[in-house]
């Protein structure tokens, strides 16, 4: 497999890692009110971007590029205040690895799980699947920023009715953010083993967190988080 065609495969929505059925936040904005038209759903998906998709995509560059997963995993932890998230990130981290044990069988996926029992957040674990499918650090930076925004813009269209044209073209007018934010990403991934944690990025959404641990409790729910 090409690494052009194994990122479109871990792009893909219906890649069987569990992400299908996280809304990235967007069901407790739109109960909120904050999300209500293709407008609200852009700006939305850009502050992710820039907060948390930045984040995901700066641990998911360092682990590709050979970094450790238990420190980058400790980084990701200090960066989720929510535990409701930190536990959805490594439910998909999970999820995630039991894909690619089938997708790209390799030893290595005995020893991360047999030493991470709890599991690993999603994004750390999406650099070291994307190293053995034959991507570098720039390609699941990439990724991670394209979940960022991806996972809200679908939601929507399930959770408001909203048409699939309207999300799509949310997504297109942040394209060129999501490549400047992979970037950087990129970037902090390389200074990552002379100044560790400090160099990834740690941009706050306290809105995401807050209505993440309020989203947790409803009795009633379409999406996991």
């Amino acid at each position: 497999m090409s690494a052009g065609a194994a990122l479109l495969l871990l792009a893909d929505g219906r890649f069987p890692a569990g992400a299908h059925a996280h809304s990235g936040g967007a069901e407790a904005a739109v109960r909120a009110g904050r999300i209500s038209d293709p407008a609200s759903l852009t700006a939305f998906c850009r502050g992710r971007l820039h907060t948390a998709g930045q984040v995901a995509a700066a641990l998911a560059a360092a682990a590709n590029a050979g970094a450790e997963p238990a420190g980058l995993d400790a980084a990701a932890d200090a960066r989720t205040p929510s535990p409701a998230l930190r536990a959805v990130a490594r439910r998909l981290g999970r999820q995630l690895l039991r894909a690619a044990r089938a997708t790209w069988p390799a030893e290595e996926w005995d020893a991360l799980a047999a030493a991470h029992p709890g599991g690993l957040h999603q994004p750390v674990v999406l650099g070291l699947v994307g190293r053995a499918a034959g991507l570098g650090p720039g390609d699941v930076a990439l990724a991670a920023c394209y979940d960022a925004v991806s996972a809200p813009a679908t939601a929507v269209v399930r959770l408001l009715g909203l048409d699939p044209f309207d999300a799509t073209a949310t997504l297109a007018e942040l394209a060129p953010e999501l490549d400047e934010v992979a970037a950087l990403a990129v970037r902090a991934a390389e200074e990552y083993p002379a100044l560790g944690a400090e160099a990834l990025p740690a941009g706050a959404a306290p809105l995401l967190e807050i209505a993440a641990e309020q989203h947790a409790d409803w009795p009633v729910r379409l999406f996991a988080s």
